[in-house]
């Protein structure tokens, strides 16, 4: 024992006589508190290491060959659903009008509910494609004249149907996914799928078409935890004029790697907004044209978690500086109270 006698002198953790300890009730008080700041403490770092956080991370977009997506909710309360087209164009020169593909139309009554559905799939290729013969190049004229006469007749019953609509209160509501080429190009909302003699009878000129929309919901892929899409909740309502607006979207391609190492690629956008009133001698229709273009960078946000070892670190200097400044502040409150019931006897004696 002689020999390792000397190693007591190493001891960090030296030990009173117990007739030398003393409890005192403000040492129990301040160990209460400081119990009660440690436990509140290490759920708070708890939580902490709990917690993910996220790490962004940019780099050349290398896509190729990749479609759009385009998810569309937006509400047309001054225009009915036989009117309403989407048409979209793109640099690459293609160009659909009336995009129907993968969109709903919602007719709303005047109160906002839905009052009829309609879906219709593939009307780009069934307005589109015609088949010529080229062994019936001399058409009959009375078949002409009665081709004339039905298109007569459809057209006004349009344009009854849609007047019908209009004095009503009739609404619609589009919705759905649009895919485009991954290059930069337009998609508009309009009236723009009639023609332009229908179109004069309906309106009687084009500063009476509103385009007043709100829009629900406008994004470029699957949404992330904390994406904020800028366009989701605005409202645009013409009163007394008409005009067209113009949304202008920078598209970032962003992919979301969550902690399970799961990929979610996506996008994300800005947009600047302007408005162009319609004036008595314009030509065009007004419409709403959302002109997006594509940023040459991918952002990339990671899901990650503070280490094991992190939390330790931070646990042991949370929990060891809080027990020893509890053990500072028991030993002032000891001194202050020693010191305040010594004085008084020697007052009382005077």
């Amino acid at each position: 024992m002689g020999r390792f006698g000397s190693l007591r002198n190493f001891n960090a953790f030296p030990h009173a006589e117990d007739h030398l300890l003393q409890k005192t009730f403000s040492g129990a008080i301040v160990s209460i508190v400081g119990f009660v700041i440690m436990a509140t403490l290490f759920v708070h770092e708890l939580q902490y290491y709990l917690t993910t956080y996220t790490v962004h991370q940019m780099s050349v977009d290398l896509k190729r060959g990749e479609t759009l997506p385009i998810h569309i909710n937006m509400t047309f309360p001054a225009l009915p659903c036989e009117i309403v087209s989407v048409d979209a164009i793109d640099m690459s020169g293609k160009h659909e009008v009336d995009l129907d593909t993968n969109i709903w139309k919602l007719r709303l009554n005047r109160e906002g509910h839905i009052i009829g559905t309609e879906y219709l799939s593939d009307l780009v290729e069934k307005e589109h494609s015609h088949k010529h013969d080229h062994h019936d190049e001399h058409h009959d004229e009375h078949a002409e004249k009665k081709h004339e006469h039905l298109f007569n007749e459809d057209a006004e019953k349009l344009i009854k149907k849609v007047k019908d609509a209009m004095e009503n209160g009739e609404g619609c509501r589009v919705y759905g996914v649009l895919d485009v080429q991954r290059v930069a190009g337009n998609f508009h909302i309009s009236v723009h799928g009639l023609n332009i003699f229908v179109a004069q009878q309906i309106f009687e000129g084009s500063s009476h078409v509103n385009v007043s929309h709100m829009i629900d919901d406008l994004s470029f892929g699957p949404k992330y935890p904390g994406i904020h899409n800028p366009l989701d909740g605005t409202s645009r309502i013409l009163r007394d004029t008409s005009g067209t607006f113009k949304y202008y979207i920078k598209v970032v391609p962003t992919e979301y790697r969550y902690l399970s190492k799961e990929v979610l690629p996506t996008n994300q956008f800005s947009v600047n907004e302007y408005f162009v009133p319609m004036k008595p001698n314009d030509k065009s229709w007004p419409a709403v044209y959302f002109l997006y273009d594509l940023s040459p960078i991918t952002v990339t946000i990671k899901e990650e978690r503070r280490s094991f070892l992190h939390f330790l670190t931070r646990l042991c200097a949370v929990l060891g500086g809080t027990f020893a400044m509890t053990g500072m502040l028991d030993r002032w409150m000891y001194l202050i109270i020693e010191s305040l019931t010594k004085s008084k006897p020697t007052s009382m004696i005077r």
